[in-house]
């Protein structure tokens, strides 16, 4: 029987190939839930009242149910009833993406709500539409304000995204499954898919906090005040 250290240093590189298909999965995912999370957090905020009960229905929705159980829902019944041939990487993608999309338009909705009101109206005194005070003013503070809580959902993301394995999707935790079915090394297998996952935080989450730091404005703090 092979030892656990020949076992890890011979798979290791096949590991390092789903490493980057669980990146690409975070990433895409993320910037789809940005995307979702910025459109939701205006309509909660600014939206009638049709809108709001609409959208936190969606929230109740992605945020009460486990993300196995959407993976299972979308990939093999929604996708599949309209004939839609997603693969299991677009899949994942689609469906972590919607997920933080949810958990990001609260934390885009408490940035939005932080701000000063007085800025919106003088948005409109200075005649911007709704829209443009919106894109232009009120769009710009929030994603730079929300760097910090939009790490946390990169770390949370990233660890949702080893339930990939569940549609067949390969990456970290799929190979490791088949690598330590194989050569009966669970335990240096494992140890060394965590250790993967670690780093890949770790990258992702200081990345972000140099995101935050270039981009903040010196005397400025979170509640509009200087």
């Amino acid at each position: 029987m092979p030892t656990a250290l020949s076992v890890v240093i011979d798979a290791l590189p096949y590991l390092l190939q789903g490493s980057l298909l669980t990146a690409s999965i975070v990433v895409a995912a993320m910037l789809l839930g940005l995307v979702i999370g910025t459109f939701m957090a205006v309509g909660l905020v600014y939206g009638n009242k049709v809108v709001r009960y609409l959208l936190t229905l969606y929230l109740w929705i992605f945020r009460g149910v486990p993300v196995v159980v959407l993976l299972f829902l979308f990939y093999f019944g929604i996708f599949n009833f309209f004939g839609l041939p997603f693969s299991a990487f677009t899949a994942v993608t689609i469906v972590l993406g919607m997920t933080t999309g949810a958990y990001q338009a609260n934390i885009f909705r408490g940035a939005i709500l932080s701000l000063p009101q007085g800025q919106f109206k003088a948005a409109s005194g200075l005649g911007m539409t709704d829209s443009q005070a919106i894109r232009c003013i009120i769009l710009p503070q929030i994603l730079r304000i929300s760097i910090p809580a939009w790490s946390n959902e990169f770390s949370i993301i990233l660890k949702d995204s080893a339930l990939a394995f569940v549609i067949g999707a390969p990456e970290i935790m799929a190979r490791t499954q088949f690598v330590a079915s194989r050569t009966y090394q669970h335990l240096a297998m494992y140890i060394t898919a965590g250790v993967i996952y670690f780093f890949l935080t770790w990258a992702g989450v200081m990345a972000l906090r140099k995101l935050e730091q270039h981009v903040r404005i010196p005397g400025y703090s979170y509640n509009g005040s200087r």
